[in-house]
């Protein structure tokens, strides 16, 4: 297409093309741009562009976890207007997905008003709903100021953002990913923070770990919502290798006696992306229709929690029998997806394992660490280019006064009088006269040393792997310090059950009401 469209625009000719192929190369460009611009997250910082253009455009605007919140609308406006030139709606979703506790692992905004909930109720419109960024998503931020990643720009050349996240958060694993591209599709579910930097600090220790060894430190997927994981063993170490498969969740339900020998079944935790409200609706429906021969009743009786009540058509119901039924019959055992498809370092879709995914992860790590190491390097070079003049400013204090006040050029009479960098003329012109107290001689002494000493320690960093192992296992440690321990955040809240017995059930009206 793109020598056709030169041979247009050379000769100002329309060039007779067969339909199929100029449709199958258009096709092909509209492919690509949803799969790299839309659908598939990145392996590295786990974001779509979508998602990364808001948490940049909220950093913009000092939406930091301790700052105050701003109008969703303000954020989604500054999105459209400056990065993503699409509707506000799909941003706005965006935005509420990422603020939604019930659907993101570890939230990455934090929103005030109604954003939603369990029941699949809508969250209020963006001029009514507020949010800023959450400390996760700050440590995916952090280090953008460093030349960490690279940046390009945007769609109207205006301005400019990151093409990546330097993210030292695990979030592709932590959080998940969904979505449809053209041909391609994703489904990642979310996992514990804490487990994930376990099987890091591992593969960082061991690179020859296997996958079924990695399996031991993430038994598997780690929900919002909770529930009990019952796939067997087997079949999640496969997913895992693979980077295909599926893991069953079942609702998380305990027997609650109510007196003179009956018992009612109340269920607290249900799977990952069901609605509570359609669930409910859906278990009243088979009710209705004499399907659920073991059941009297069901009521919700939740309030912040999840209580759902399943009444038994007698004392002599067993409860495990009737809980059997309702897993075959409804959402309340649900197939959550794997499919590991996902954008790699060179931004080419591609199934990946587990093993893959934190390798990626480690190695992008890596790659920010030097970079930044690379910016720090630099930014104390020019520092002690910059002190270097003013130590020689005030060995020679008198006739860098005479040649200030004297000389038409200044500037390049310090550098021939001298001997200095332009860059440390520069610095000298622009001194304080505050700053020429004899004690700022010896603190500028004491900085120089105290640079020297930092850069000695960066340049050793920057050409020893084991040095950069350590940092990177101190990051590790850092965020699993924070967001990985055994706090309301951080818990395992999906019970790793492994697969359950089959039992026989009543067919669907054996015994009706």
């Amino acid at each position: 297409m793109a020598r056709i469209a030169d041979d247009i625009a050379t000769e100002g000719a329309v060039l007779p093309v067969p339909l199929s192929d100029a449709l199958s190369e258009r096709y092909l460009a509209y492919a690509l741009s949803t799969i790299t611009a839309r659908s598939l997250p990145d392996v590295r910082d786990g974001l779509k562009p979508v998602q990364r253009r808001l948490l940049y455009a909220m950093r913009a605007l000092k939406l930091d976890p301790d700052a105050g919140f701003k109008k969703c609308a303000r954020v989604v406006g500054d999105v459209i207007g400056k990065y993503h030139p699409h509707g506000d709606s799909a941003v706005y979703d965006a935005l509420v997905r990422l603020a939604q506790t019930f659907a993101a692992r570890y939230a990455l905004v934090e929103g005030q008003g109604n954003f939603g909930n369990v029941d699949g109720d809508n969250a209020a419109a963006m001029r009514y709903t507020e949010a800023r960024l959450t400390e996760v998503a700050q440590s995916l931020l952090d280090g953008l100021d460093e030349d960490a990643v690279d940046f390009r720009e945007t769609y109207d050349g205006g301005d400019s953002e990151p093409v990546v996240l330097p993210a030292a958060f695990p979030n592709l694993l932590a959080n998940g990913a969904a979505g449809i591209a053209v041909g391609l599709a994703t489904s990642i579910p979310p996992h514990n923070a804490g487990e994930l930097c376990d099987a890091l600090t591992a593969l960082l220790k061991d690179p020859r770990l296997s996958d079924e060894a990695l399996v031991t430190l993430v038994p598997g997927p780690d929900f919002p919502t909770g529930g009990v994981l019952v796939e067997a063993r087997a079949q999640i170490a496969d997913a895992y290798a693979t980077g295909r498969g599926g893991f069953r969740v079942r609702a998380r339900w305990e027997k609650e006696d109510i007196g003179r020998g009956q018992y009612q079944i109340v269920v607290t935790e249900i799977p990952y992306q069901v609605q509570k409200a359609r669930l409910i609706e859906r278990i009243a429906e088979l009710l209705q229709a004499r399907k659920l021969a073991l059941l009297a009743d069901v009521r919700d009786e939740s309030a912040e929690d999840v209580r759902i009540v399943l009444e038994p058509k007698s004392r002599t119901v067993e409860a495990e029998l009737l809980m059997e039924m309702l897993f075959r019959q409804t959402e309340l055992e649900n197939r959550i997806g794997l499919n590991m498809n996902m954008l790699d370092a060179a931004g080419v879709p591609r199934v990946m394992t587990l093993k893959q995914v934190l390798q990626a992860f480690l190695d992008h790590r890596r790659t920010v660490l030097l970079r930044r190491t690379a910016h720090r390097l630099a930014a104390i070079a020019h520092r002690l280019d910059v002190l270097g003049g003013y130590l020689v400013a005030y060995l020679n204090l008198d006739e860098v006064i005479r040649i200030v006040r004297e000389e038409d050029e200044p500037k390049a009479a310090l550098v021939a009088a001298f001997g200095i960098s332009d860059v440390q003329a520069e610095a000298i012109l622009n001194m304080r006269l505050r700053a020429l107290r004899r004690l700022e001689e010896a603190a500028i002494g004491r900085e120089h040393e105290a640079l020297e000493v930092e850069r000695a320690q960066l340049e050793k960093l920057e050409k020893s792997a084991r040095r950069q192992k350590t940092v990177l296992l101190a990051e590790i440690a850092e965020i699993k310090e924070r967001f990985g321990q055994e706090t309301v955040l951080g818990a395992r809240r999906t019970a790793v059950g492994g697969a359950t017995p089959p039992q026989t059930v009543p067919r669907g009206g054996a015994g009706g009401a």
